[in-house]
């Protein structure tokens, strides 16, 4: 007998409420630690806290992946009432979920795990891809496979208007930081899906936050053949509107793709990249 499937993601998929309630994908939501008090991601605290605590308190944001027992936990219902999970984590080398979600997994059976091999909305266009192998009626082992496949052909990357929160939290130096502000320097971030979600610094633009958000859209998709065109998403950790929709134009005039999301990161997401991040994030054929 056909199992249903229950879709299911990290709550770091940046998808929002929209798009969650669109492709029916239930969130688990990280752990975030400001000062000596836990939060839940997207429930109890937004990204404006975050800043606001660093800007009056110099209290820098931690987050805490989920546990084994947690994802066990979450999961359980759903297995005893007869349905299989497909569960697509934050890629494994930038945090420990996966390796938990994995270990409950085999311990409960009928969860099938994904490590997207990246974070934020290239998880969530896993996400969407799954959703639709849903309706299609694929069943959940043939989703996790070609999942994993899909995985290595998002491109995430973003742009850094500070690099404040990541020197605090000791992920460059205050060397390098000070000689970026001191250069007007503002570093995209790369997603390397061949190595699990690892980043990197990709290429680092000069000038403006306007002029450098186009050079880099422009960097990332004028002239090319590559792109799967159903949709792309926009997504930023608290960035002025004007520079949302500046990108948005740019993206809608260089490459015609059918849907443009905009959506904002997560606690978690935004904890380490700081507020004025923006990337664009799409699939390659």
């Amino acid at each position: 007998m056909e199992r249903k499937i229950i879709l299911s993601a990290d709550s770091t998929c940046d998808l929002g409420d929209t798009l969650k309630e669109r492709y029916h994908v239930h969130f688990f939501p990280f752990h975030i630690l400001l000062g000596e008090n836990s939060y839940i991601d997207g429930k109890d605290i937004c990204p404006e806290d975050l800043y606001k605590a660093w800007r009056e308190k110099h209290q820098l944001p931690k987050t805490s992946a989920i546990t084994m027992m947690e994802y066990e936990e979450y999961f359980r219902p759903w297995v005893e009432q007869g349905y299989d999970v497909i569960h697509v984590n934050l890629g494994s080398a930038i945090s420990s979920a996966h390796q938990n979600c994995v270990a409950a997994a085999t311990r409960l059976g009928h969860v099938y795990p994904v490590d997207s091999c990246s974070l934020s909305t290239g998880t969530g266009l896993l996400v969407i891809h799954a959703a639709e192998m849903i309706e299609a009626g694929v069943e959940a082992p043939a989703i996790q496979k070609e999942l994993q496949k899909l995985s290595q052909k998002v491109s995430a990357s973003f742009v850094l208007d500070t690099l404040e929160f990541m020197r605090a939290g000791g992920r460059c130096s205050a060397v390098a930081a000070f000689g970026a502000n001191l250069l007007h320097l503002k570093p995209s971030i790369l997603v390397q899906n061949a190595k699990n979600g690892a980043m990197c610094v990709g290429k680092k633009y000069r000038g403006s936050m306007e002029k450098v958000l186009e050079e880099y859209v422009r960097y990332e998709l004028e002239g090319r053949e590559d792109l799967v065109l159903d949709r792309v998403f926009i997504t930023h950790s608290g960035c002025p509107d004007a520079h949302i929709q500046l990108v948005k134009r740019l993206v809608a005039k260089l490459q015609p793709f059918k849907e443009i999301f905009v959506t904002q990161a997560s606690c978690t997401i935004s904890c380490h990249c700081g507020p004025g991040t923006l990337g664009v994030l799409f699939v390659t054929k």
